[in-house]
């Protein structure tokens, strides 16, 4: 049933109606837009329009009808109908007759589609909060079982510097924290409803909206009706959240991906979370991780096909507004999918201390604990720098670590050099020293374990 037929004295097309039709989609929002219609019957019965015993009939025909599509909501997507909004319409009428079509009075698909959309949305919320947290649960965990597993920190890819495998996932906690905090603001822009808008010119009722948007779990009702049909910010603010967490789980993913790899061996990933090759039976592939990071690209694409959608449109409605939901859909399912399989990866994950320490120890890490050391000796650091440069060439060529070399090898490159440079040399050292907020010794990295697992706690 279509809810515009009155004015057309012809069928849709076929083909049109294929093209046109959102049920298949759409049909996602169902308890969202009988929980709205709950809303509207109740706004709608405080003017008048229908009387109390019609709001209770109403009332549990809608109750009756959202059990219904909570058993299986997936069987509306091929009901025929032309979206959830004639759908619901529909099997309300059948219900209670000439009743259901009282319903609609004052209000407008355009604004119960936005409604339904925000419900839609700020349920989801909840949901990804929770996975954002769980993902940021299992990183602490890890993080407190190694804390003290040294590994070599990259730049360039180049080993670097030492650092620990728990300050290693500590970065990755603070990245999914701020993903937490971003959806939270997301969260509390979207708050607001649009139902009441009717059309574009809000509707001819004299109905209160903030009790309205109250009843419905919003903080307030949208303040212009031409922009409340309209808006779709949230769905971009949305999008925008799901990239730049996507842009971090792909991060950690390749990060895992080389840990995991044969050149490194950090890592061993789990059976559970990695495939095998059809045709080199030692294969153990990290597919997993390597999904994530593919992923990501899709969900890119949605935030930009969105935001192409919406560049040119002039207000109020337009159908082009359709598209706004099977992108948002797909990138909301697969930022969750990829939050819950990164929890799963950590699951019996495996780390090689002996081959963590080895690298850590090699690629002249200490080089520039070498070159601070000179510092204290009264040499500017732009020329202990060359110095140290120089040493590292001849170490290179003898085939030894800095902390292997004779104090008359480093005196060939600077005679202020003397036993006392070993003791620096070391991984513990280097740790020790970089101990202000937010560097790499060890109790820095437990004042930041600690510091997370009550802020985690606090959570509900």
């Amino acid at each position: 049933m279509a809810l515009w037929g009155g004015r057309f004295t012809q069928e849709a097309d076929a083909r049109f109606k294929s093209f046109n039709d959102s049920l298949v989609f759409d049909y996602r929002m169902a308890k969202e837009d009988i929980e709205g219609s709950i809303g509207w019957a109740k706004a709608i019965a405080s003017v008048g329009i229908i009387t109390n015993d019609e709001l209770t009939r109403l009332l549990a025909a809608l109750q009756e009808l959202l059990a219904e599509v909570n058993k299986d909501p997936h069987s509306i997507a091929n009901a025929g109908f032309e979206d959830i909004h004639s759908y619901v319409e529909s099997k309300l009428i059948d219900k209670v007759g000439d009743l259901g079509k009282k319903l609609h009075t004052g209000r407008s698909r355009n604004d119960q589609v936005a409604t339904d959309l925000k419900l839609w949305c700020k349920a989801q919320v909840k949901i990804l909060l929770q996975s954002i947290t769980g993902l940021e649960k299992v990183l602490v965990g890890f993080a407190g079982n190694h804390f003290d597993t040294v590994i070599p920190g990259y730049t360039h890819l180049q080993r670097a510097q030492p650092v620990t495998f728990g300050h290693w996932a500590m970065a990755y906690v603070e990245m999914f924290d701020r993903d937490y905090h971003r959806l939270t603001n997301c969260q509390k822009m979207m708050d607001t409803c649009p139902l009441g808008s009717a059309a574009l010119a809000g509707t001819a009722y004299p109905i209160d909206r903030e009790i309205l948007a109250g009843d419905l779990g919003f903080a307030r009702a949208t303040r212009n009706s031409l922009d409340s049909v309209s808006d779709r910010d949230h769905v971009l603010e949305l999008l925008s959240c799901a990239s730049i967490s996507m842009v971090h789980l792909s991060r950690m993913a390749e990060d895992i991906i080389f840990y995991n790899s044969g050149e490194s061996a950090f890592f061993e990933l789990s059976d559970k979370v990695t495939s095998g090759s059809s045709l080199m039976p030692q294969k153990k592939n990290p597919d997993a991780c390597e999904l994530i990071r593919g992923k990501s690209g899709r969900v890119f694409g949605s935030l930009m096909g969105m935001l192409a959608t919406l560049k040119g449109l002039p207000l109020a409605y337009n159908k082009d507004m359709q598209e706004d939901k099977e992108g948002l859909f797909d990138a909301l399912d697969t930022w969750h999918d990829c939050l819950d399989m990164a929890c799963l990866v950590f699951e019996d994950i495996k780390v090689n201390k002996e081959k963590t320490l080895s690298a850590a120890k090699g690629g002249y890490s200490n080089a520039t604990e070498l070159a601070d050391y000179l510092v204290s000796k009264g040499i500017p650091f732009r020329e202990a720098h060359h110095i140290v440069g120089e040493t590292v060439v001849y170490a290179i060529k003898s085939g030894k670590p800095l902390e292997d070399l004779q104090v008359s090898e480093f005196k060939q490159f600077c005679d202020k050099v003397e036993d006392d440079v070993y003791p620096i040399l070391t991984i513990e050292s280097i740790l020790k020293k970089r101990c202000a907020k937010g560097g790499v010794s060890l109790e820095q990295i437990k004042s930041a374990i600690d510091f997370m697992n009550n802020v985690l706690s606090d959570r509900s």
